[in-house]
């Protein structure tokens, strides 16, 4: 007799098997669709709003007034954009109930940002009153925000990485990062079933064998993992047991594929940057999160390597429980601490004022020990924790500073360690001649056509790669015509640079947050100085 077939065991690894396919294919034909109707369209529309907002902006010479101008217009784009969102209706408003069909709202919120500042001019006229203009589009960027969170929570795994890129203070409007930035810690769990499956399969011993405690709710759930208290047998301190949502390396790798090559055909069409380049450092960093012994080889080197440099480690770093690791389970020390996205709400609980000076001193303490241990783990050792977004980062006793999660480590080759401390000494110095030189260094190939070349390229540097924004400015316009992004062209751009860059970015966030602002490149000038200087390309002592 023949045995009983389980059809739901061969629906499930056909669905399995299908399902990148799926996923792609849904991709692409919705993308294809919903692009070329609406550049086509909008390119109808824009060209004389643009060159007549273009003319009104170079007629005011008050810096304050035209950044008054293009905030006005970012209040309207952002009725644009839900307007367009909301008209299509269907598609957009249900996508994220559409399991297989989720990169899509990636393609359309970046087609969007793309075109940010053409979408405000053609509506900028249609408004005159402005208090009710900014009235009017806060509610609607609170609107748009949870829409926004609802689709990366749904979808999960690469959108919560996309929440944690666009919810910086320095890019998004406030109500949007309010709302994404719970994303970071909070992102939907794994049901402890088969957290604790996972557990027992990869350690080969039950939860009881191991744990005298284990906590059902997990402390935090980000896009690949998510984070449990527990106490060991036998031991009195708790533990922290990071374990991986089962299946979501597929379906990772997957959207960055798709990624990919959408980001080959917009690099030739509308952003003049090397996207593709990006992209594929992205596939590598984030295939790394995936190996939990990797991250325990690397979270140990890193504290080694603090520890050793510095009477006392600016930073915290957990310490790895041996024995107790594989490539989906990993053990370590728990860190007892407030993450710094309450920070402020701490503060106020203890009845401190959160704009006085004591608050002040802490926030400017917990900058200076994060900026401090990334100088010395990017410049001097080339070695160091690539992703400090909030989520990341405890604030503990006595202002001390926990640097968690190291999935995504980076190791800069010798050449880029030098040639990106050169670019800091350049950023630092207001040295435009030095900046053109570390671009030729670093293998940042550039095309200009606009007058103060030099000038420009040492404008998109400090963009790049300094946490300081200009006098007036909390958010930065990326695509803005006045912006060196868009008058110069990145044409090639070293694919293990990007992981800097994006470290920058993220600290840049976090010190927005903070309510300071500052250059970690004047920080760290010190720490690129003895770098270059023990690479024997720089004279004299710099002590």
């Amino acid at each position: 007799m023949l045995p009983p077939v389980d059809f739901k065991d061969i629906q499930e690894k056909l669905s399995t098997h299908f399902r990148p396919w799926n996923r792609s294919f849904q991709f692409w034909v919705r993308a294809v669709d919903i692009y070329t109707g609406y550049k086509v369209s909008l390119s109808l529309s824009l060209s004389l709003s643009v060159y007549v907002f273009q003319v009104r902006v170079s007629f005011v010479k008050d810096v304050q007034k035209q950044e008054a101008m293009w905030e006005r217009q970012h209040e309207v784009a952002a009725e644009k954009i839900y307007s367009m969102c909301s008209d299509l209706g269907g598609f957009f408003l249900k996508v994220y109930e559409t399991f297989s069909s989720n990169f899509n709202w990636v393609f359309v919120f970046v087609l969007l940002i793309l075109n940010y500042v053409e979408v405000f001019q053609v509506r900028v006229s249609f408004v005159k009153d402005v208090q009710k203009q900014e009235a009017m589009w806060e509610r609607q960027h609170e609107v748009a925000a949870e829409k926004i969170y609802s689709m990366c929570s749904d979808l999960g795994g690469f959108f919560l990485k996309v929440a944690q890129i666009i919810g910086k203070p320095d890019l998004a409007p406030a109500a949007w990062v309010k709302r994404l930035v719970t994303l970071c810690d909070r992102a939907p769990a794994t049901p402890f079933g088969d957290i604790q499956l996972m557990l027992e399969k990869e350690l080969g011993k039950s939860i009881g064998e191991m744990f005298e405690r284990f906590e059902m709710d997990p402390l935090g759930s980000a896009s690949i993992a998510q984070v449990h208290q527990a106490r060991l047998q036998g031991d009195k301190n708790d533990v922290a047991v990071k374990v991986q949502h089962p299946g979501i390396q597929d379906l990772m790798m997957t959207d960055i594929r798709n990624l990919q090559a959408f980001a080959l055909y917009i690099q030739k069409t509308d952003v003049k940057f090397d996207l593709y380049s990006i992209t594929k450092e992205m596939e590598t960093q984030i295939g790394y999160e995936f190996d939990f012994i990797r991250e325990a080889n690397a979270m140990e080197k890193i504290r080694g390597f603090l520890y050793e440099n510095n009477k006392k480690s600016p930073v915290l770093v957990p310490r790895v429980i041996q024995d107790m690791v594989s490539r989906r389970v990993l053990v370590m020390e728990y860190m007892d601490g407030i993450p710094i996205l309450n920070l402020g709400d701490e503060i106020a609980k203890r009845g401190i004022n959160p704009g006085g000076k004591i608050a002040a001193a802490a926030k400017q303490k917990i900058l200076e020990s994060l900026t401090l241990a990334y100088g010395q783990m990017i410049l001097k050792s080339g070695f160091f924790h690539a992703d400090p977004h909030p989520g990341n980062v405890l604030i503990c006793k006595g202002s001390e500073v926990a640097l968690l999660d190291y999935g995504q480590v980076k190791d800069l080759p010798e050449n880029l360690r030098l040639g990106y401390a050169n670019l800091v000494l350049a950023i630092a110095d207001n040295d435009p001649i030095r900046a053109a030189e570390s671009y030729r260094e670093l293998g940042i190939d550039t095309l200009s056509q606009c007058e103060n070349e030099q000038q420009e390229l040492l404008r998109l540097a400090q963009t790049m790669f300094d946490t300081k924004l200009p006098p007036g400015v909390v958010m930065l316009q990326p695509f803005s015509e006045e912006s060196s992004i868009k008058k110069i062209a990145v044409r090639a751009f070293p694919e293990e640079l990007f992981s800097v860059l994006r470290t920058v970015h993220l600290l840049r966030g976090l010190s927005v947050g903070l309510g300071i602002n500052y250059s970690c490149a004047e920080q760290w000038r010190s720490i690129a100085e003895e770098a270059l200087y023990c690479a024997g390309r720089l004279k004299g002592d710099p002590s």
